[in-house]
């Protein structure tokens, strides 16, 4: 190891506030960390700055403390940019001392302070991150926090999402349950022409006819495959995908799979009937290998005129971005319905890679954020083969 290395590595661990002391001892030379050892600096000083709370600040909340460099990251991104910069027993040292010092220990060992806690996207963010660390005795505390979120989402989503899938599968076949959003416009017009009235200057129809979307064509069910990438810059989104997942689990008119990636893939289908064990079936953290992913759900497009798949990511590919991109093109050519649905953080803003997003929607693949309140019509319009514009 040279002189400079190692002087790289006291920068690191003795924080931005002795650089200028280092420099000093070595003759005022420039220390020049990399962008990689510059975010590990960043995620070391969120939690080791002093005074303790001058990386965090309030849990959930940004940063205070720094002098001279940009604001620590939230606690969220952190805790999946610590995942990725360091190996696996540092990480776990790292977020022992996050607990201890920043506060979230207590927030997970005494369960009537969750008790007490509104319900928050952002802190169930950050316990998903801390699952690990979650001592045995405050699990089940932790869950039923979780759930409480889960069952909000839900309580908002469902209805719509039902909603939105029946209304756009199997136009087949006919039902005697009148429904206005259900109503045959064709067949009603054209059985009813001989019943024209002059006087009138309409058509007086004796019965109308109403499609059956309770079950699947008799062509096969559509495939909803959800591609979910579980990075740590993922939490809200990976939360918002789940309970989807399990609302579209839930309904006998399609097919859904769930599938998770890092630099490796999770198929997490199985865990479908309930979204709080979803949900802590992700691994937040992490690199991120979109292509093995993609590359993995291709198999499960059998009829790939009936696939929907959902490629959920900030498209910040760490894997062969060449080769996924032709795996995206090819979908598209066997008639899949390719939708590219990039990160949301905190608040709905989309974060994401644009070179990588340019690419895709070169391809003619929709590319864009999504809040979770337009899924519902999203899914509607992309069953029926229409525009995806928002």
């Amino acid at each position: 190891m040279d002189n400079q290395e190692r002087l790289k590595r006291w920068r690191l661990i003795l924080g931005e506030e002795c650089e200028e002391q280092l420099k000093e001892m070595v003759g005022d030379c420039e220390i020049g960390l990399s962008e990689e050892e510059f975010l590990m600096d960043r995620a070391l000083a969120a939690i080791y700055s002093e005074p303790v709370f001058g990386g965090f600040g309030k849990v959930g909340g940004q940063a205070k403390g720094g002098k001279k460099g940009p604001s620590s990251p939230w606690v969220s991104r952190w805790l999946g940019d610590v995942r990725t910069l360091f190996d696996r027993d540092l990480v776990k040292i790292v977020q022992a001392d996050a607990m201890e010092r920043c506060g979230l220990k207590q927030l997970v060992l005494e369960p009537e302070l969750l008790e007490q806690i509104e319900p928050d996207i952002g802190l169930a963010e950050t316990i998903l991150l801390l699952k690990d660390q979650i001592p045995k005795q405050s699990r089940e505390n932790v869950r039923q926090f979780i759930r409480k979120i889960v069952e909000e989402i839900n309580r908002l989503m469902e209805h719509d999402i039902r909603r939105a899938v029946t209304a756009a599968v199997n136009k087949r076949r006919h039902s005697p349950i009148p429904s206005a959003a259900a109503l045959d416009f064709q067949t009603t017009i054209r059985r009813g022409l001989k019943n024209y009235s002059p006087e009138r200057k309409t058509i007086v129809p004796e019965h109308y006819y109403f499609f059956d979307r309770t079950t699947a064509a008799a062509s096969g069910k559509y495939t909803v495959i959800l591609d979910v990438d579980q990075s740590g810059s993922m939490g809200e989104s990976v939360i918002y995908s789940s309970v989807i997942s399990c609302i579209l689990a839930s309904m006998t008119a399609i097919k859904t799979r769930i599938v998770a990636f890092d630099t490796k893939v999770v198929d997490l289908t199985e865990k479908c009937s309930d979204p709080v064990d979803l949900l802590f079936g992700f691994q937040l953290g992490g690199g991120t290998n979109i292509d093995a992913s993609v590359a993995y759900c291709q198999q499960f497009m059998e009829n790939p005129g009936k696939t929907l798949f959902f490629l959920i990511s900030d498209l910040e590919e760490g894997g062969n971005r060449a080769s996924l991109v032709n795996r995206l093109a090819w979908m598209k050519e066997q008639g899949v319905t390719v939708i590219c649905l990039l990160a949301i953080s905190h608040g709905g803003k989309p974060y994401y890679d644009a070179n990588m997003a340019g690419r895709i929607s070169a391809l003619n693949i929709p590319c864009f954020a999504c809040s979770p309140q337009k899924m519902p019509e999203l899914l509607e319009r992309a069953l029926k083969g229409q525009e995806l514009t928002f």
